[in-house]
């Protein structure tokens, strides 16, 4: 056991030691905060994206209602241009039967 406890010692101070080690070089270090830059800047860019397209998601769930709205009056109103149009049609031939009721009278 103690052989164990020994190795995993040293293992840990040599990873300690790799940890301290500076194996990036300047340039390497530029291109890092390059890349780290770029990555904010699309993460910004993809935030405000997906706000847009929410944004829109939902106008386009109001006007969905909206035209459900407007078509179902359209078709109400439709409706009653029907109904009021048979009632002309009655009145109509109401009158046309009065009419001939008056004619055959007169005659």
């Amino acid at each position: 056991m103690k052989y164990f406890s020994e190795k995993e010692k040293k293992l840990e101070m040599a990873l300690d030691k790799l940890k301290k080690l500076n194996l990036i070089d300047d340039e390497g270090r530029k291109n890092l905060e390059f890349l780290s830059d770029q990555k904010n800047q699309l993460e910004i860019e993809k935030n405000e994206l997906e706000n847009k397209h929410q944004n829109l998601m939902n106008e386009h769930h109001k006007l969905k209602d909206q035209l459900k709205a407007m078509k179902e009056k359209n078709s109400k109103h439709k409706l009653d241009q029907l109904k009021f149009n048979e009632k002309i049609d009655e009145l109509n031939q109401e009158t046309d039967i009065l009419l001939d009721e008056i004619d055959k009278w007169q005659t």
